[in-house]
């Protein structure tokens, strides 16, 4: 090794960031000291999802073997204690980065931390994926880009006025990405719905009389216009026959909202779908 080699592998220092989860949380906190030190020659070497004594003892010796400093945010107390215990003994300086805090909040609220590794992340995974399914369902809504259905976690069908958009932004509250297409009296369905798993298409139908009902205060609202047999119980009544037959066809699922609220029949979607989206088991 030359003697410029020597002084760069000298003037660089390791540092070993440790997690029971992702990691992300040390590593910005480590950013945050670092820039504070006119970007300085450091290596930094992750560790994330440590969550037994062993793994745990193994990083500590391979932060000792490398001259390192351990920054780490273990929960598991038993974890803890073993970090403690070796880098002791291997004189590893180490930095507890929830330890303190843990201390701190233990004392202010009196009770005791849940210690389960990864419940940051959790919180903020929940929070994008609920605004990526918000634009997801924005952008999806009444037949929109209908050749990106298969990108669905559950696509709503159904005739006008069954409340298949107001159900579809309850679902992607809960994170859940939804489109909807509303079918037409006399108009077969495009092939991308037709393509899209069968599991994750759902009709939603309504008695034809309580349909008729919704229909006129919907006419009403919007006043005078060339609305047909929009209003029709017995156009009405084909129509929702119609699209029985084709979800029969299909072997999609069906739920009458005739009387249920938005909230029930996203229930109900959610039950049909399972205990977690497509996506969702994906991200796990």
């Amino acid at each position: 090794m030359s003697d410029t080699e020597k002084g760069e592998k000298e003037s660089q220092r390791t540092v070993f960031v440790m997690s029971g989860s992702t990691g992300r949380t040390v590593e910005e906190v480590v950013q945050a000291g670092l820039a504070q030190f006119d970007a300085p020659e450091v290596d930094i070497v992750q560790r994330p999802k440590i969550r037994s004594v062993t793994a745990a003892v193994k990083v500590v010796q391979e932060a000792a073997a490398a001259g390192a400093i351990l920054f780490h945010s273990l929960v598991d107390p038993k974890v803890r204690e073993a970090v403690a215990r070796q880098t002791q003994i291997e004189h590893v300086p180490t930095v507890d980065i929830l330890g303190p805090v843990l201390s701190a909040l233990n004392d202010h609220l009196g009770r005791a931390p849940r210690r389960q590794p990864g419940l940051s992340y959790q919180l903020k995974r929940e929070y994008y994926e609920r605004v990526d399914a918000v634009n997801f369902t924005l952008a999806h809504d009444d037949g929109c880009a209908a050749r990106e259905l298969e990108l669905a976690d559950v696509v709503l069908i159904g005739p006008s006025r069954v409340a298949k958009s107001a159900t579809c932004f309850y679902l992607a509250y809960r994170g859940i990405r939804a489109a909807n297409y509303p079918l037409l009296p006399g108009r077969e369905p495009p092939e991308e719905l037709l393509q899209v798993d069968k599991c994750r298409v759902v009709l939603l139908t309504m008695n034809a009389r309580r349909l008729q009902s919704i229909r006129r205060e919907r006419v009403r609202v919007l006043g005078s216009g060339p609305f047909g047999d929009y209003t029709d119980q017995d156009a009405i009544r084909r129509e929702l026959n119609e699209a029985a037959r084709l979800a029969a066809r299909q072997g999609w699922q069906s739920i009458d909202v005739s009387y249920k609220s938005v909230e029930e029949v996203a229930r109900d979607v959610i039950a049909m779908l399972g205990e977690t989206p497509r996506r969702a088991e994906s991200a796990s």
